[in-house]
C-alpha cells in the first residue's frame, strides 16, 4: 500500500513537469507614425474617408502561438477627421460618437487565430458608445527582423452601436454601412532574461 501510494504521489509531482508549457506571447510597441486607423463610409451617394489621429495599442502576439495572444486597442473619437469641416463637426456630436459621454472606442482581441500563410483573424469585441459586440478583424501580417505591419479590414453597421441617432439613424443620407481599416507597424519589444 505505502509503494502504491509513493508512486501516485510521485506521479503527481512529476505530472506537471511532462506538460508543455504555455507559451508566451510577445509584446509590440506600435510605432504611431506609421500607423493608421481609418473608416470609410457613404453620405449622400458620395463616398467618404477618414481617419483616427489619436489611439493607443497593447499587443501581445506570437506567430507561432496566436491562440495565446491578446491586444487591446483604445480610439480618440473625437479625433476623428475626414477633411469636410461640417462632418467633422459632427462626428463628436451626441447623434454620432457623443465623446462627451463615451470619449473612447475600443477593440479588444482575446485571442488571434492562423488560417494560413499570412493572414490571421483577431478575435473579441468592439465597444463604441457603450455598446459592445462581438467582433472578427481578419489581417494580414508581415514580419521584418522585428518589425510587422499589419494590414486589415473591418465592416460594420453603424446603427448597431447607436452611431447616427435621430434623422441619422434610416441611412437615408448616411449609408448604415461603415468600414474600418487598420494598418499597424509595430515593433517586437526585448525579452526579458
Amino acid at each position: 500500500m505505502t509503494v502504491v501510494r509513493l508512486a501516485v504521489a510521485t506521479a503527481l509531482a512529476v505530472a506537471p513537469l511532462a506538460l508543455p508549457a504555455r507559451a508566451e506571447a510577445a509584446a509590440w510597441t506600435v510605432d504611431a507614425a506609421r500607423s493608421r486607423i481609418g473608416f470609410s463610409g457613404v453620405q449622400v451617394g458620395a463616398p467618404f474617408q477618414g481617419r483616427f489621429k489619436r489611439f493607443s495599442a497593447q499587443i501581445d502576439f506570437d506567430p507561432a502561438a496566436p491562440e495565446t495572444g491578446h491586444a487591446v486597442v483604445d480610439i480618440d473619437l473625437a479625433s476623428a477627421e475626414t477633411g469636410d469641416a461640417q462632418r467633422d463637426a459632427s462626428l463628436p456630436q451626441a447623434e454620432w460618437f457623443d465623446v462627451k459621454a463615451m470619449p473612447q472606442a475600443r477593440f479588444e482581441a482575446t485571442r488571434f487565430v492562423a488560417r494560413g500563410g499570412d493572414a490571421y483573424e483577431a478575435v473579441g469585441s468592439l465597444t463604441i458608445r457603450g455598446i459592445r459586440r462581438d467582433a472578427v478583424l481578419p489581417f494580414r501580417l508581415t514580419r521584418e527582423r522585428a518589425t510587422a505591419r499589419a494590414v486589415g479590414h473591418l465592416d460594420l453597421v453603424r446603427t448597431q452601436f447607436g452611431v447616427g441617432q435621430g434623422p441619422w439613424a434610416s441611412g437615408q443620407w448616411v449609408a448604415l454601412e461603415v468600414g474600418v481599416d487598420i494598418d499597424l507597424t509595430a515593433t517586437q519589444a526585448a525579452s526579458k532574461p
